[in-house]
């Protein structure tokens, strides 16, 4: 069977896939990264797991993968495949996309960016499916976002396009280690969000799930803590759209598990600040944390130029594998 190699490197952990050209996931399977052991030791377990997975897919399916995606966070240098800085992984002008290529054998290999991947299967496969122009945001331990466009992922000039987060909706607010005061995601993240709870809560191990239910239950400190993220959010919501008027807008990551006790009064705080800007459809990410190593084969399948640009993967997928 035709199949990719996909690879979602995040700070901790990596996460591959198989990816079919319909883009169902053939096989799955997870690992730490090794970061603790540095940065050499991160991109020697990427060239080891991507090559167990082409092993495996050429002993399962009587052929190896036809080309390579991975998803990395951090900067990086799409046209020249590097990865240039992640803090997180400790590492700095990697040539990740020719020591994968090396290592499979020649085959094609595509280096995006995790966030940007992740948006790219959720404008073609998932939550954002069909739309011609959508926003995908993930709220996570920061605030990122992705660009669609016609069925393809905006990077920007230099590779900084969707940076949402650092998008400043409180002037002069608490400070960001970007640099600046009042950036979103010093206020709407599910980071800044759990530190707000539990500052009010009292609790210091209390983080947003915790203030979720304690809306849901009608904590008046809870409801106070989430009022102030979901201003904040749809703020910042409100200036990209009025710069990029998507048709759709796609909220992922940790807080958007609270589903409509995030989705009913950030809707409702969207509309109440547009004006002239049309209003774009708000919904919940559909792909889940399968969005990075969907994205990386889409990557993949880019290259060959073929697979999936509008279609449903599949929902059956097979259990991860983790070692």
């Amino acid at each position: 069977m035709r199949h990719v190699i996909a690879l979602d490197v995040g700070g901790t952990g990596m996460k591959a896939a198989l990816v079919g050209s319909g883009g169902e996931l053939l096989h799955r399977a997870r690992r730490a990264t090794g970061r603790e052991r540095g940065p050499d030791a991160v991109v020697a377990g990427i060239l080891d797991f991507a090559a167990e997975l082409r092993a495996y897919g050429a002993d399962r399916f009587g052929e190896p993968a036809r080309a390579a995606g991975v998803a990395i966070p951090g900067i990086i240098d799409e046209e020249h495949g590097t990865a240039v800085y992640a803090a997180n992984l400790g590492w700095r002008d990697v040539p990740l996309r020719s020591l994968l290529g090396e290592r499979l054998g020649a085959v094609p290999v595509a280096l995006g960016h995790d966030v940007r991947a992740g948006g790219l299967a959720e404008g073609r496969i998932g939550a954002g499916r069909g739309a011609d122009r959508f926003l995908f945001v993930p709220l996570g331990t920061g605030i990122a976002g992705a660009i669609g466009i016609d069925g393809r992922v905006e990077s920007g000039a230099h590779g900084f396009a969707g940076e949402i987060g650092h998008v400043v909706v409180r002037p002069g607010g608490l400070p960001c280690p970007c640099g600046q005061y009042g950036c979103l995601e010093r206020f709407a993240s599910a980071s800044a969000v759990s530190q707000a709870w539990a500052d009010a809560s009292g609790d210091p191990a209390a983080d947003a799930a915790d203030c979720a239910k304690a809306v849901e239950s009608g904590d008046a400190r809870a409801l106070a803590v989430w009022r102030d993220a979901v201003d904040a959010l749809a703020d910042g919501l409100v200036t990209a759209l009025t710069l990029l008027d998507p048709r759709v807008l796609i909220i992922g990551g940790g807080l958007a598990e609270a589903g409509e006790t995030l989705f009913t009064p950030l809707r409702d705080a969207v509309r109440r600040r547009v004006t002239f800007q049309k209003l774009p459809q708000i919904v919940p990410a559909a792909l889940g944390d399968t969005a990075g190593c969907l994205g990386a084969g889409l990557l993949a399948w880019d290259l060959l130029g073929t697979g999936p640009t509008g279609t449903t993967p599949t929902t059956a997928t097979p259990p991860e594998v983790t070692t």
